[in-house]
């Protein structure tokens, strides 16, 4: 949808652009008090790091395929078995 504006704008621009969503969710989160703007926010962050990584050149689907096919890339267990003291 925006692919042109985004790779005119660069991988540091679209980075800058994401970090503030990722504020704006931080803020919707501990407010906590609008589900519709929680969705929004969310949706927001999601398509904005989808729009870098299109910028970067990843496939998104394909690396987190990649990464998770087998469940967690630590224990390989569909529900992680990890010790929650290694990365709470």
């Amino acid at each position: 949808m925006f692919f042109e504006k985004d790779q005119s704008r660069g991988i540091e621009g679209t980075f800058m652009w994401f970090m503030e969503e990722v504020g704006e969710l931080s803020s919707a989160l501990r407010e906590n008090d609008d589900p519709q703007n929680l969705e929004e926010e969310f949706a927001d962050v999601l398509a904005w790091l989808a729009t870098m990584a299109n910028v970067a050149g990843v496939d998104l689907e394909q690396a987190v395929s990649r990464k998770y096919v087998q469940g967690c890339p630590r224990c390989n267990q569909a529900v992680c078995t990890c010790d929650l003291s290694w990365k709470p």
